[in-house]
């Protein structure tokens, strides 16, 4: 079982951006990034993909750009993180029973992947679910990230609607719990606020309390 390929160049558009990518910036990261947390962990956070400036430059999920701001806040406040913060590598952040991935783990032109590298992607995110606890809590940020665990899970996508804050039991045990991304663009227009934010949280932490 393969739950990551650092080397991975499955996807020919997006091997090719970041050969490109690691010329323009070489000291970015520019590689698929791994997930990062707790390995029993009871609740996977999914995000969309890494950003330019952020994970794909630090090379850890949701470090170094302005939607990880949100997300660690409020990990932290909710006890799956020792800091509030997320800088670098080696800033000393830890998860407790919590792990982040993405659903596409390399850095799409515009942070817009294709269908096609989205389903190429879907094998890794497919083997990180199916090493999850029973009854483990899967936190999609968005509705890419919604859809890519219903297909990986094999669900039917029609039969699950995403909403902010909806809890759908899968048929394999696992509890699929939706948000709004804690994006640039959804916290500063208030489409996501830290309160909605923190509701989805503290519904997380019940659910696997």
């Amino acid at each position: 079982m393969t739950l990551f390929d650092p080397a991975c160049r499955l996807c020919p558009r997006l091997a090719t951006f970041l050969d490109q990518v690691i010329i323009d910036h070489p000291t970015y990261h520019a590689r698929p990034v791994a997930p990062f947390g707790d390995p029993a962990a009871r609740l996977l956070i999914v995000g969309l993909a890494p950003g330019m400036h952020g994970a794909n430059a630090t090379g850890r999920p949701f470090t170094g750009d302005h939607a990880g701001i949100l997300l660690y806040e409020t990990l932290h406040q909710y006890g799956f993180s020792n800091q509030p913060e997320a800088t670098s590598v080696d800033d000393g952040l830890q998860l407790f029973n919590c792990r982040i991935t993405n659903a596409v783990k390399c850095l799409p032109p515009q942070n817009k992947p294709t269908g096609d590298e989205i389903n190429l992607c879907n094998l890794f995110l497919k083997q990180e679910l199916e090493v999850l606890p029973e009854n483990a809590v899967v936190l999609a940020l968005g509705g890419i990230a919604h859809r890519a665990v219903l297909k990986a899970c094999g669900e039917k996508l029609s039969a699950y609607k995403f909403a902010h804050a909806a809890l759908h039991p899968l048929n394999n045990g696992l509890q699929l719990l939706d948000s709004y991304h804690c994006s640039r663009y959804n916290t500063q227009t208030r489409r996501l606020t830290p309160e909605m934010f923190q509701q989805v949280f503290a519904q997380a932490r019940d659910l696997i309390s």
